[in-house]
């Protein structure tokens, strides 16, 4: 009898051992058919407009439900969400049993199909591009998109604020957001359907030493529609990147075309911080894509920057220095990974942007 009972036992640890590997098996393949099942989604514009659809419908209902506290919301999810990964990670490491392996597959659905759900499949939506004129990018345009936004930022940096050591200051960050949501109004109808949001949610990120470290300048989430920057960048970098996040926030995915929907907000600020801040990116932005070309007329630009924009030329490379490492060199990698993976160029390619830039400048030119 206690021979047979014996037996039971063991058969009855078998069967249950056998049905926890089949049930981390169905977790498995359910992620591995969700990877599948999106990719298939994101060939289909059929599914990407019932994503854009779900996007504008949440879009300024989500923001005023985490607007009113002082710390970011979606910082915490994700710092909660990493120590459960973590914690389950290592009873299943030290214990060797298969119902913690289950709770981080079954987490890592839910994340993953929330995640392509509210936001993944906004990547694939239709180009900005396709509703501009195509065009060619000359050096002669490059050029001379260079000089007209050198003249523009020179002129922009004497309307703003310096510090004691005559680097550009914010003047007023409130004034600064409250124009970012003003400033909707100056994307063209030609551009883009999209409604504008309501409220934009921006907060500073809990993370701000580790995105000083990797180069972050700022992130959107997708799970709580707030923003996040970092408060430790030089002033130069944050009323520009405030503007790109919003464009998250109104449903654009793709980072060059966030960039392109802050540049048509920023461009024509009455607030001259977010004005300049948004003219010396695009600088920068033509700078970078010609400095391979053309190093010569790149350096000749560039001696021709006034006093007070040498000194905020020198400052960003100097915090940049100072975060130089490895962290910044695996994320940039990760991160160039990442984006081209969701349909755009590496992190650092600037070719789209410029040909948006390129596009818009010569339509807006015929249209005059």
């Amino acid at each position: 009898m206690q021979r047979f009972s014996v037996q039971v036992h063991w058969y009855g640890n078998m069967i249950r051992k056998i049905f926890n590997i089949q049930k981390n098996i169905f977790w498995a393949g359910l992620l591995l058919a969700q990877f599948v099942l999106f990719r298939i989604f994101a060939t289909h514009s059929f599914f990407i407009n019932i994503a854009d659809h779900f996007f504008e419908w949440r879009k300024n209902l989500q923001p005023e439900l985490f607007a009113w506290l002082p710390f970011s919301a979606g910082d915490i999810l994700y710092l909660l969400f990493g120590i459960y990964i973590l914690y389950a990670l290592l009873l299943f490491l030290l214990q060797r049993k298969k119902r913690y392996l289950r709770k981080i597959l079954i987490a890592l659905n839910i994340f993953y199909f929330t995640y392509q759900t509210f936001w993944g499949l906004l990547y694939f939506q239709k180009p900005i591009s396709e509703n501009l004129p195509e065009t060619e990018i000359t050096n002669a345009q490059i050029e001379f998109l260079t000089e007209k936004y050198l003249e523009r930022c020179i002129e922009d940096r004497r309307h703003v604020k310096e510090n004691s050591l005559g680097i550009f200051e914010i003047s007023d960050k409130a004034a600064l957001t409250a124009d970012i949501l003003q400033n909707q109004k100056n994307i063209p109808h030609f551009i883009t359907g999209k409604s504008k949001i309501k409220t934009i949610n921006i907060k500073p990120s809990l993370y701000s030493r580790i995105m000083s470290d990797t180069g972050i300048l700022g992130y959107y989430n997708p799970f709580t529609s707030e923003v996040q920057f970092n408060p430790h960048l030089p002033d130069t970098y944050i009323p520009f990147t405030l503007a790109h996040e919003s464009a998250h926030q109104i449903g654009f995915a793709r980072e060059q075309e966030a960039n392109f929907i802050g540049f048509l907000i920023g461009k024509n600020a009455e607030n001259p911080d977010l004005k300049y801040s948004t003219d010396y990116f695009v600088l920068k932005n033509l700078l970078n894509y010609y400095a391979d070309k053309n190093p010569d007329y790149v350096r000749h630009i560039l001696q021709k920057y006034p006093t007070g924009m040498k000194r905020d030329r020198l400052n960003e490379k100097a915090f940049a220095k100072r975060h130089e490492g490895w962290l910044d060199r695996f994320f940039g990698i990760s991160n160039d990974l990442f984006l081209k993976s969701n349909k755009q160029e590496g992190s650092v390619t600037y070719s789209y942007f410029i040909n948006l830039l390129i596009q818009y400048e010569q339509d807006v030119y015929i249209k005059k």
